[in-house]
């Protein structure tokens, strides 16, 4: 199965889960191709692979720039290809308030397909990380004031991962499955 994986990232943890994802597949005798979206070659034919996952991390409310540009421009294929979006953000790995963590979820995805005209067969939902040691002074405290409300780590001398790497690795699996692969996620 050929399988392109087209992500953003602002501090790497999707980066981090898409390699992943990647390693996993290849692992199975797939072929793999990484695309960040900011850097995306103009020759690059989505409608010729197998599987899509387009990947981004959410920020302030929002996907990359640059993963909804590369969705908006090859929207087509996106629909003609079986496809799969994967959000990654720590509302998915909210501790305290699971209702507002769906709730934020869902709009996000939402205001994701109005603005891009795409509306993904499949939506996974993945924890990232808080990476405080990447995050300017101004976003480390807001991230941590953040962090203290939802009851994650609030130690901003170290990053705190909160992927489920067994749920991604399920995720991977299910996507090259032959039957279901494109099954709705809850």
């Amino acid at each position: 199965m050929r399988i392109l994986v087209v992500y953003g990232t602002a501090t790497g943890q999707t980066r981090k889960i898409v390699e992943f994802l990647a390693e996993r597949w290849r692992k199975q005798s797939h072929t793999v191709e990484l695309c960040d979206a900011a850097r995306v070659p103009r020759k690059l034919a989505p409608a010729g692979f197998d599987r899509i996952v387009v990947a981004s991390c959410v920020r302030q409310g929002d996907y990359r720039r640059s993963v909804m540009r590369f969705v908006r421009r090859h929207r087509d294929a996106l629909l003609a290809v079986p496809s799969v979006f994967l959000s990654v953000s720590m509302a998915a790995a909210n501790v305290r308030n699971r209702d507002d963590a769906r709730r934020w979820l869902k709009g996000w995805v939402e205001t994701f397909s109005q603005k891009t005209g795409w509306r993904p067969a499949r939506v996974e939902h993945v924890a990232g990380s808080l990476a405080y040691t990447r995050y300017n002074p101004i976003t480390k405290w807001i991230m941590r004031g953040i962090a203290e409300d939802q009851g994650y780590a609030t130690d901003t001398a170290r990053d705190h991962e909160y992927t489920d790497w067994a749920e991604v690795g399920a995720f991977a699996d299910s996507l090259v499955a032959p039957a279901g692969a494109m099954a709705t996620a809850a």
